[in-house]
């Protein structure tokens, strides 16, 4: 038996763990273990910093809701969504990246018409959103479904302003044919704040960091016999791409939006390509973490 010291805290932890216990779980129990006490000792955690820390992450907890959930929040801000969402999706060379989910995300979003609006509260400056579906190899994939959410030209979700907003503002589903196309309209994306009144907001602020996200659309595209992709695309030239406050950013993932000359539809032509399915699986929607 190992006795407490500062010396020898890990050691005195990791032993109480029962042998019987989950392999995995001990693994991962072991590591956090290791990393929160050499940072506690790295840094010379003093009492009042503990107890300041206890205090931040209560109040975190405390504004989590249905509606809003400050801890995947607070894991965004941290860059650990982005690295969580890196380690678990490293897609071959020419695939489509991956990005993190986000908290907005409905399940359930109406299927479409090709080519239907799904701007519905009439705000926004028009896009057409194009592109297709492909594998590795570029053919196209026919049946896939498309699930695209964007904010609205104020910078809301719906779900954050419902009475406000219609129901399905800026969603809806789409399901490609034999040329695996796509095609929709909405609105040219703008960029907005996460929320920031809450704990993880005035973390931010004593950081010296702003709260905005460039400007994007969000795309959820399942198939069968394919991996699901979650990812974004962000509009080229958008002043916050360089400084996303939840790091979500990929370099191939900033799209152009261009119109013609006199031509008052934005318009945004982009390719998702899709990764082999390995696992047998049939594909699935993520649960939505809000």
């Amino acid at each position: 038996m190992t006795y407490f010291t500062e010396q020898r805290s890990v050691e005195a932890v990791v032993e109480r763990t029962n042998l019987d216990a989950n392999p995995r779980l001990a693994q991962v129990m072991t590591s956090l273990i290791e990393h929160l006490h050499a940072f506690a000792k790295d840094v010379a955690l003093t009492e009042s910093e503990w107890e300041y820390a206890i205090t931040f992450l209560t109040s975190t907890g405390q504004l989590c809701s249905q509606e809003r959930q400050e801890f995947i929040l607070l894991s965004d801000v941290l860059g650990l969504s982005m690295l969580v969402d890196a380690i678990n999706h490293r897609r071959p060379t020419g695939a489509t990246d991956s990005t993190v989910f986000g908290p907005f995300h409905v399940k359930g979003a109406p299927i479409r018409d090709m080519g239907e609006n799904i701007t519905l509260d009439g705000k926004g400056e028009s896009c057409q959103f194009t592109g297709r579906v492909v594998d590795l190899s570029g053919s196209p994939i026919a049946g896939a479904c498309v699930d695209v959410w964007s904010d609205n030209a104020d910078g809301y979700y719906d779900v954050q302003q419902p009475g406000i907003q219609p129901q399905w503002n800026n969603r809806g589903r789409f399901i490609t044919g034999t040329d695996g196309t796509y095609a929709f309209r909405g609105i040219k994306p703008t960029s907005y704040p996460i929320p920031d009144d809450g704990p993880v907001g005035a973390l931010l602020s004593a950081l010296g960091r702003h709260p905005y996200r460039p400007a994007h659309m969000h795309f959820l595209i399942t198939a069968a016999n394919h991996e699901r992709l979650v990812t974004h695309t962000f509009a080229a030239g958008d002043e916050y791409l360089g400084s996303d406050a939840v790091f979500g950013v990929k370099h191939s993932l900033v799209t152009s939006y261009e119109r013609a000359d006199q031509d008052t539809v934005w318009r945004c032509n982009f390719d998702f390509v899709l990764t082999p399915d390995t696992t047998d699986s049939p594909p699935s929607t993520p649960p939505s973490p809000r």
